[in-house]
């Protein structure tokens, strides 16, 4: 009993470790625009870069201090726009890589890991239920937006990087599930969205080798005040709030229920039809237990087919 106390300890370092480093897969996303209407059969190639620090403080019961990690990401991606009966629908599928580089007091003593590899997959397939019919490229002129609710499911999968033997790394070794309920509002140039979600989780159980790792599910609230400019450009204030995700080890609870919240920017710049730039940062708010971080990112996007 006093060795897996002792494991399911440590694992609130590992576990707070590996909620920021999967970005797309955990419940602090911050992305505006997720259910606006877009024009059918048009694909999106992304490649986006993203460096994350963060200052993590494990259980004060054990003898870990001043835990830092940083993880510079890579990030390519694919999105298509779909007629799903009549609705419009969206699916993309997103592939980071990543390298961390971290150091802890471990009893006193520095420890520090780096590794570079894939972190998990996602892949997430949305539709607009009310408010966004599926339209042509040539239709979509005619279009204005008032009301839009839509629904998506994302899904990340265990094929990022992970070593049994070691605490923190890029991938979980589990796969998640995360359903999400979304409304828009356009008021003029002004659009307001807000989310909610829950991404539940399936158990590791090659932590440290054979003990089993299990989590509650998390679940989100996330606001967006988006404005669009007349010349294409437009950019949103970001907010989250999300609550639970609680762990155990081998059955043993971890106290580490977390109800944290995240503030962040957008920016969005067209270059031209078919090439635009994204800019965004992000960083915590309260944080009860968990990941505390800060986090800049720009993607290059670009766009095709649909007619274009």
């Amino acid at each position: 009993m006093k060795h897996k106390l002792c494991v399911a300890r440590l694992v609130r370092f590992a576990f707070a470790s590996l909620v920021m480093v999967a970005p797309g897969a955990v419940a602090e996303d911050l992305e505006p625009r997720s259910y606006a209407n877009t024009p059918v059969g048009i694909n999106f190639l992304l490649l986006g870069y993203s460096d994350l620090d963060g200052n993590v403080t494990a259980n004060p019961s054990i003898p870990l201090e001043n835990a830092k990690l940083n993880i510079k990401t890579v990030v390519f991606a694919f999105a298509r726009s779909l007629d799903v009966w009549g609705r419009s629908g969206k699916f993309d599928i997103v592939v980071p890589e990543a390298r961390l580089t971290g150091s802890a007091l471990l009893a006193g003593e520095p420890r520090e890991r780096e590794v570079t590899g894939l972190i998990d997959p996602r892949l997430r397939f949305s539709v607009n239920l009310y408010g966004a019919p599926a339209m042509s490229l040539a239709e979509f002129p005619g279009y204005q937006q008032d009301v839009i609710i839509g629904a998506s499911l994302a899904i990340t999968a265990p094929l990022g990087q992970y070593d049994d033997s070691r605490l923190i790394n890029l991938g979980n070794n589990r796969w998640s599930f995360k359903p999400e309920l979304g409304i828009s509002k356009r008021l003029g140039q002004v659009t307001l969205e807000l989310s909610g979600a829950g991404t539940f989780y399936t158990d590791n159980d090659e932590l440290l080798g054979d003990h089993v790792l299990s989590q509650d599910p998390i679940y989100q609230v996330q606001g967006h005040l988006i404005y669009a400019f007349s010349n294409g450009v437009w950019a949103s204030l970001d907010a989250t709030w999300f609550t639970g995700g609680s762990t155990s080890v081998d059955g043993v609870g971890n106290h580490d229920h977390q109800e944290n919240t995240r503030y962040g920017c957008t920016l969005t710049l067209p270059l031209n039809r078919n090439h635009s730039l994204k800019l965004n940062a992000s960083n915590g708010g309260h944080t009860r237990t968990g990941s505390e971080y800060d986090a800049v990112g720009i993607i290059w996007q670009y766009r095709f087919g649909g007619g274009l």
